[in-house]
């Protein structure tokens, strides 16, 4: 993929890896215009990626590779183009977490390295580039790529795996990604975590359904001061209600004054009243009116 910039000056190596940071080499350090062309041949071959796998977006980016922990290989070929060199290709890499299902469909928690976009210029594939790459990344990394996951890997990308690396078959999923028979066998048992299965909620008892029945009529209703006078009786309820404990049953609770008599006909409460006795804290004695200068 040829620009309209020198490639050798941004990229002095033949495989540069690029991060966060946008810089390969020390050449990009600190100088922004390189870094903006670093920048436009990865949005470059990022979409080229997108469109040769016919998806919807692009999943490589200067500006998604700037807010991620990943890593992107970037093959060059520096002789091409007049000398001025030309982008072969790229691999992105990075850590995920993931939830997977081995032969016998335990479940599984692991955190591999995952190959999450690759792709090679349509005009120079069959070159032997992609494997030199991907080689590349293996020994940078110091893995075997058994151990690794990969995120929708393409038919044909699939058969490259086959190919060189004899990774078939596949353990099916139910993500994206794709692991190997040698996935399970071949990791130290410290990386992979068996998810323990959730344990089934119990039986709920009638006693319980009534009581959260109670909370609930609890907090949908105003305290006292505020408490709309044409429905006493939630409110009455309401003030009942503590009288249920786990396990004991309703018709045991206190017993409660009844709406008629805590209306008592007139809509001042009276000191006097048991129901605002048992039912509303004590005023304080600092509240009474003649410390309160009402005379």
């Amino acid at each position: 993929m040829e620009f309209p910039f020198d490639i050798n000056q941004l990229f002095p190596e033949r495989v540069s890896i690029l991060d966060q940071t946008l810089i390969a080499g020390r050449t990009s350090s600190g100088m922004p215009q390189l870094q903006a062309q670093i920048a436009a041949v990865i949005d470059e071959l990022g979409r080229a990626s997108a469109k040769a796998q016919q998806l919807p977006a692009s999943i490589t980016s200067a500006s998604k590779l700037q807010s991620q922990r990943h890593q992107l290989y970037l093959l060059k070929d520096g002789e091409s183009n007049g000398g001025r060199g030309v982008a072969v290709g790229f691999l992105k890499v990075g850590y995920k977490k993931l939830f997977l299902l081995d032969r016998q469909g335990v479940h599984i928690e692991a955190e591999p390295l995952c190959v999450l976009d690759f792709y090679i210029a349509e005009g120079v594939q069959r070159h032997g580039y992609g494997l030199e790459l991907f080689d590349f990344m293996l020994q940078h990394k110091n893995l075997d790529p058994v151990v690794m996951a990969y995120d929708r890997p393409s038919p044909k990308f699939l058969s490259f795996l086959a190919k060189h690396y004899c990774l078939t078959p596949s353990v099916p999923q139910a993500n994206n990604f794709v692991v190997f028979e040698g996935f399970f066998l071949n990791r130290p048992a410290a990386q992979l975590r068996k998810v323990p299965l959730r344990k089934p909620d119990g039986d709920i008892k009638p006693y319980s359904l009534m009581e959260r029945e109670v909370v609930l009529r609890e907090q949908l209703a105003r305290p006292w001061p505020f408490a709309p006078p044409h429905s006493p009786q939630r409110s009455v309820s309401s003030r009942c209600s503590h009288s249920l404990s786990v396990g004991s049953s309703p018709s045991r609770g206190l017993p409660c004054t009844s709406p008629a008599s805590a209306l008592g006909g007139s809509r001042d409460p009276s000191p006097q009243s048991p129901l605002i006795e048992r039912c509303r804290p004590g005023r304080s004695s600092s509240l009474n009116r003649s410390h309160l200068g009402f005379h």
